[in-house]
């Protein structure tokens, strides 16, 4: 079944990406894919249809027996306490310790309008340190801190478990709040190599400070890698579409974390075909209008992807543990996909670098 003996622990994949029609009924095909790939961890990301994250990762343990399973993520606040507690300890021994449960800050806009509180820093923090005292047979009583207060938190005395938590961070708080207390810490995609470079340190210099081995947190990188083996409509929906959806939920938040002109977003955000959109650009714009914004974004913003062919793909990929990733995702691409690049990556050390 795994035609490849060392299995690529330093990468990644997301399951059901740029999932379609098909919907949650492709993920065990695509896990069993990226197993036989040898990619070493499936991320699963949480949306409010049909990616409920519980029902998704019990179906990529059951179908896989070597792959890592995360999320990156959920959310904290979307569970109580010790349905999520109970729901990754299930997950924990269901995989036999390949699972890592991964939240993430959201977004304020959706938790306002479904009338949920937003998250803090100081409640993801809490949280941590709450689901490892239950993953550790601890009995609390009268809990009262940023996460809320509850009379008595508990799941089994003879629990022990060791369940790697991850973050995915965007901001220098939630970065720093990784560095001192999460085992994983997920970035962004579309981060220039300087934004990469800037967070690993944040990250790392988190840890230390917190009396942690800052080797001990695998700090991932998010890098979109859609090679030219693919359609060019696909490659533009996977790349601009993706991009510009992602500006038109937080595009402050990206040019300001990259470095970028706030001109440019405010020309992308006034533009006539944008504006036309009514949904994400990447779910609902047709080929004409991404088209367009292939245009009229800045052509640096797209750079920090691997495209080209698998062999540059896979050469960009390298590149990213070269600015001090210690972990890539391979993102916005199924493993069928990913397939060519994957070979090229496995081959590259006999080759050398392409010229």
């Amino acid at each position: 079944m795994f035609p490849h003996d060392r299995r690529l622990d330093e990468l990644g994949f997301y399951l059901l990406a740029g999932s379609g029609g098909e919907g949650p009924a492709r993920l065990p095909e695509d896990a069993r894919m990226g197993e036989q790939l040898g990619l070493g961890t499936a991320f699963i990301s949480e949306r409010w249809n049909v990616k409920e994250a519980a029902s998704l990762t019990g179906a990529a343990c059951a179908v896989t027996q070597r792959t890592h399973v995360a999320t990156a993520a959920t959310n904290h606040n979307t569970r109580h306490p010790l349905i999520t507690a109970s729901w990754a300890t299930t997950m924990h021994r269901l995989s036999a310790g390949r699972f890592t449960l991964g939240i993430g800050r959201g977004i304020e806009a959706m938790y306002s309008a479904f009338g949920i509180p937003a998250v803090t820093t100081a409640q993801m923090e809490d949280w941590a340190g709450v689901m490892r005292r239950l993953w550790h047979g601890e009995a609390i009583i009268g809990h009262d801190g940023p996460l809320g207060s509850y009379p008595v938190l508990f799941l089994d005395p003879s629990f022990d478990e060791d369940i790697p938590l991850a973050l995915v961070a965007f901001g220098p708080n939630t970065l720093a709040l990784g560095g001192r207390v999460f085992d994983d810490v997920i970035l962004h995609t579309y981060f220039s190599p300087e934004t990469l470079q800037r967070c690993v340190r944040t990250v790392k210099l988190a840890a230390e400070k917190a009396g942690r081995d800052p080797d001990s947190v695998r700090v991932w990188s998010c890098l979109a890698t859609v090679g030219d083996h693919l359609p060019e409509q696909l490659r533009l929906k996977k790349t601009v579409a993706r991009l510009a959806t992602y500006l038109q939920g937080y595009g402050d938040l990206m040019v300001r974390t990259n470095g970028w002109d706030p001109a440019a977003l405010q020309r992308f955000r006034e533009d006539p075909v944008v504006t036309s959109i009514a949904g994400p650009i990447d779910g609902v714009a047709n080929v004409g209008q991404i088209e367009h914004i292939a245009e009229i974004l800045p052509q640096e913003w797209l750079e920090s992807a691997a495209t080209g062919t698998p062999r540059q793909c896979a050469d960009r990929i390298r590149e990213e543990f070269a600015y001090g990733a210690d972990r890539v995702i391979l993102h916005g691409a199924t493993p069928e996909e990913l397939a060519p690049v994957v070979a090229e990556y496995r081959d590259a050390d006999k080759k050398g670098p392409s010229k």
